[in-house]
């Protein structure tokens, strides 16, 4: 199983508002290849509360990757991801828009905004965890990442 170059487990946050999709992201971290620890929130709020380490996050570690939904209460997915790029100390973080729009204005809405990639999740479950465990694979074993 693939790690940090530390040897520690990667860690993904995943901001998404729907619980089946955060436990079928779960159940598709069980069976990949990498060695990895998610965490997930279910607003926008939250997601910066999470980042910024703020009120019951204090004790948050900084995700290696962002998996990003759009549409959410509170905050959206665009108004999180326009922080993270705004905020020196996140972002470098890797943010994977993940989200049930094919909307063109969407994607290139989020492309402007510092998105590293779009994925359109699938209707079909099964199709969700290969997406995930495709998306992890090339993070994690493909990509070089910037040091925290």
């Amino acid at each position: 199983m693939s790690a940090d170059s530390h040897g520690s487990p990667v860690r993904i946050l995943v901001v998404d508002d729907d619980p089946v999709d955060v436990r079928l992201m779960q159940e598709a971290l069980r069976e990949s290849k990498v060695l990895a620890i998610m965490e997930s929130v279910y607003d926008g709020v939250e997601a910066m509360a999470y980042l910024r380490r703020e009120d019951k996050y204090s004790q948050a570690r900084r995700p290696d990757l962002i998996l990003l939904d759009l549409n959410m209460p509170r905050k959206d997915g665009r108004e999180v991801l326009s922080e993270i790029k705004a905020d020196p100390d996140l972002r470098r973080i890797p943010v994977v828009i993940l989200t049930t729009s094919k909307a063109d204005q969407d994607v290139v809405q989020t492309y402007d905004l510092g998105a590293n990639a779009y994925v359109v999740k699938p209707v079909d479950l099964d199709q969700l965890v290969t997406i995930v465990q495709k998306i992890e694979e090339f993070w994690f074993s493909i990509v070089k990442l910037p040091p925290e």
